[in-house]
């Protein structure tokens, strides 16, 4: 089907207009509907999932006119590889589990906060697909507006600063990156490019100074959202103060949209640029892994925890993105969807709790797991794949990110970031033994309830894909590959490109000058550097 993606994308849409026609009193329906529509979106994107074919071309691709207005022309362009599939996939798997977890946690403003979700799925998806860089900007922009009312209103005591902080720290680096993309817009125009359209700015050859200042606003842009120390602030105030669904959307999705954004677009874009930057980038990466892993540490409220670990395992996804080999990019994108099923139940495991004590302070708990076995059982086995035990989801994809940073230029960035393996499985086994373990005192905690149906029910599709990765990782690494192989050796080309260019030139017929192949092959998956103007990029 020629347009699954678009149908995959919009559906949600779809589902706010039928949620305008439901009464604000029907809280039920409201939710059944909401859950409805995000379960069938999952069903539909299951086809893209089964339909794919392993190969570094992008696909489902859909090309049409868009937006014409004087020398501006954008197009409707979309389409998936082996990088962005599987990030489409987590998100229209995270989302039904997302509302599932709003049935009890949500009372007021029901309808709105539904119309929020699916409109902030839609977003979502949309950034994943987009092959236009203005159609992806507007994606971008979109997500960050559900988002902020989200906190805004249903957070907690101190929810508008910490919604004003998301909305500041994101719209700067988003002001910077559309500058910076008009600019890269004006430069296709004069080689002959007539829209929006990403992969054929992918062969215009731009001088490193000029690569430097688009590669840095692209990537503050990205280092936002990741978030990568020192910009990393606003995310333990948005994590605490957001409810559960939130916290839950916006670690294991929109946070992804950061380290997808350097992969698909900075990299890519401006390859001589990410080398000159790739050992900056890699220090503040390790320097977020061993200071994210200490302030956890010392953290008495437990979603501010498991906030501060998101930090440092997102410093390993870009750890591995700036090795330039595949085994790193590999590993990154595969903590991108480990951490997003890992660090998505820890919050819902949260979530759990404070409903029923309405406190998330560690020192108010205590011998829970005699009161509630199931709970610490499914608590203990994510405890496990967030601290990458062997057997579980996290453990394949730091593994290849450190195998690759080692492989790489940045080999001592690599044993300075495993201690930070250590540091994880101190602060989340602590965090463990301290809430379910010792002795059950507070009479509170005597009288708490374990799971509930529902609640297993949100819980065991994340503990299936914890040991389904875990343990047979092979059809996501497969998938992945090709694309990967692609943008690896497109980077590494340009670099020797540029390397080669900075040597003495030889004289033609010097003797140390050996003779040129008639027809030298390019390597997989790099394009001429020639573009036709008018084929519909």
């Amino acid at each position: 089907m020629s347009n699954l993606l678009s149908l995959t994308t919009f559906l949600p849409v779809l589902g706010v207009l039928l949620l305008l026609f439901i009464p604000k009193d029907s809280k039920g329906t409201l939710r059944n509907v909401t859950f409805a529509t995000t379960v069938v979106t999952f069903l539909v994107s299951l086809p893209i999932m089964f339909g794919f074919q392993t190969n570094a071309e992008f696909q489902f691709v859909e090309n049409v006119p868009w937006i014409a207005a004087g020398p501006f022309k954008m197009r409707y362009f979309i389409g998936i590889d082996g990088i962005s599939l599987w990030l489409v996939m987590l998100t229209t798997f995270i989302m039904p589990i997302a509302v599932l977890s709003t049935y009890t946690a949500v009372e007021e403003k029901v309808k709105e906060y539904m119309i929020l979700l699916l409109l902030l799925e839609t977003g979502m998806l949309g950034a994943f697909i987009s092959l236009d860089m203005f159609l992806f900007y507007i994606f971008w922009e979109v997500m960050l507006i559900p988002m902020y009312f989200m906190i805004g209103i249903w957070g907690g005591k101190n929810r508008i600063y910490a919604a004003v902080k998301f909305f500041i720290y994101t719209m700067v680096g988003s002001l910077l990156m559309l500058v910076a993309l008009m600019y890269l817009y004006f430069k296709g125009l004069e080689a002959g490019f007539t829209n929006f359209g990403l992969l054929q700015f992918f062969n215009l050859n731009l001088p490193l100074s000029t690569q430097t200042w688009l590669f840095l606003a692209f990537a503050l842009a990205f280092a936002i959202k990741v978030p990568m120390f020192p910009l990393h602030t606003w995310l333990p105030d948005a994590h605490t103060e957001a409810p559960t669904a939130g916290s839950v959307i916006l670690a294991a999705i929109l946070l992804k949209m950061g380290t997808y954004g350097y992969v698909r677009f900075a990299i890519p874009l401006f390859p001589e640029a990410a080398h000159k930057f790739a050992p900056l980038i890699a220090t503040l990466a390790v320097i977020g892994i061993i200071y994210a892993a200490l302030v956890a540490m010392v953290q008495e409220d437990v979603k501010k925890l498991v906030a501060y670990s998101s930090v440092a395992h997102l410093g390993f996804v870009m750890l591995g993105v700036f090795a330039f080999n595949v085994e790193g990019i590999t590993g990154g994108m595969l903590q991108m969807i480990n951490h997003g099923i890992s660090t998505g139940a820890l919050f819902l495991i949260v979530g759990f709790i404070y409903e029923r004590r309405h406190t998330r302070l560690i020192t108010d708990f205590g011998g829970l797991s005699k009161q509630m076995p199931v709970f610490a059982t499914i608590f203990m086995i994510v405890t496990f794949s967030s601290i990458g035990l062997p057997g579980t989801n996290g453990f394949v994809g730091e593994f290849l990110v450190l195998i690759g940073a080692f492989e790489s230029q940045l080999r001592w960035w690599t044993v300075i970031a495993s201690s930070g393996v250590i540091l994880s499985a101190v602060y989340m086994l602590w965090v463990f033994q301290r809430v379910m373990f010792g002795e059950l005192d507070n009479p509170k905690n005597q009288k708490l309830a374990d799971l509930n149906a529902r609640e297993i029910s949100i819980m065991v599709p994340l503990i299936i894909m914890i040991f389904v990765m875990g343990i047979y990782p092979k059809p996501f690494i497969d998938t992945m590959e090709p694309a990967i192989k692609k943008l690896v050796s497109q980077v590494r080309t340009t670099r020797m490109s540029a390397r080669s260019d900075s040597l003495p030139a030889i004289p033609a017929g010097h003797p140390g000058m050996p003779a040129a192949p008639a027809s030298a092959p390019l390597p997989e998956g790099h394009a001429p550097s020639a573009v036709n103007p008018h084929h519909p990029q």
